[in-house]
């Protein structure tokens, strides 16, 4: 089965809003792409769209979370950590506001808005805020469950959301924690550290190397920041190298945040799979991501280099 994380995220927030009268969401004119459109059908007062106006997005969400609401604030993701990077770090970091930023259609498989509306940036953006917890769900499951942890946790969140239906790995038992990666699968040749819609792309990799011989592990880094440092360093430690898959630049990411990582406390070779120095283009999202050598098939050829 396969769900769009912005699906999930709309479906999450009208069923937190049920439960949470402090729960506000705000838009930038786009709640129908954003799927905030689901809460605003339940709860219109709750709901406030500020029209194209990304900074003042940011600035009113900083001005409602000091009143003790709880506030979400979405619109594309290019826009979000782009436009509105200084409200971001100012006014919301700076003074480590409650404010819950979940930007959708995130990567490249935003697909024919092409290159202009295509963030692989906002990670590493983000990640430069003190303070700011950075979350890429892997799935709809998750998403789900990273919004509801990220109401209850008191700080800056980013939840980094995309377009196109992705593959559904996790049931409804699964438990997220933020700051905790996930081993779908133990190995002890090569470690695949994934996050987002690269996470069933790493388990396909898996069971082509499996297939030939390779024994491989499988994380999800659904949580960016905080690196959960002691399942990346046990990886480190116990398999030959690591290699990171992400769509989104291999400069800043959850690449760098690994490379970063393991040379201050066990250096060791990290491979990294995601875009290289180039701005994306139109297309459709799973021609994109052919494109872009962000398939299974890919994570397999990187790895067979560094054998």
């Amino acid at each position: 089965m396969k769900k769009a994380t912005r699906e999930a995220y709309g479906e999450a927030l009208a069923e937190l809003g049920r439960k949470n009268k402090d729960i506000v969401v705000l838009d930038a004119d786009l709640s129908k792409s954003t799927k905030t459109a689901t809460f605003r059908a339940e709860f219109p007062e709750r709901h406030i769209n500020v029209g194209i106006s990304e900074q003042d997005l940011m600035g009113t969400a900083a001005g409602i979370s000091t009143t003790g609401k709880i506030p979400f604030a979405s619109t594309f993701a290019v826009f979000a950590a782009g436009r509105a990077f200084e409200q971001i770090r100012n006014t919301i970091g700076y003074p480590h506001l409650n404010v819950k930023i979940c930007p959708t259609h995130a990567g490249i498989s935003v697909g024919e808005d092409g290159g202009s509306h295509q963030s692989i940036e906002d990670i590493a953006l983000m990640r430069t805020i003190p303070g700011m917890t950075v979350i890429c769900p892997a799935d709809a499951v998750e998403t789900k469950k990273a919004v509801f942890a990220a109401a209850e946790y008191n700080g800056p969140v980013y939840i980094r959301l995309g377009r196109l239906a992705t593959e559904v790995l996790y049931d409804e038992n699964y438990k997220f924690e933020i700051g905790k990666a996930n081993v779908l699968k133990d190995g002890k040749d090569i470690s695949i550290l994934a996050t987002g819609l690269m996470v069933p792309e790493a388990v396909e990799a898996s069971k082509i190397l499996e297939a030939e011989g390779v024994s491989v592990r499988v994380i999800n880094i659904s949580t960016i920041k905080p690196l959960d440092e002691a399942t990346v360093l046990a990886a480190a430690k116990e398999t030959k190298f690591l290699v990171t898959a992400e769509e989104h630049s291999v400069i800043g990411g959850l690449g760098g945040a690994v490379a970063e990582l393991v040379t201050d406390k066990y250096p060791t070779k990290v491979v990294k799979v995601g875009i290289y120095d180039r701005f994306g283009e139109s297309g459709k999202g799973e021609e994109l991501l052919e494109k872009f050598n962000l398939k299974a098939k890919d994570i397999v050829a990187k790895i067979k280099e560094n054998l």
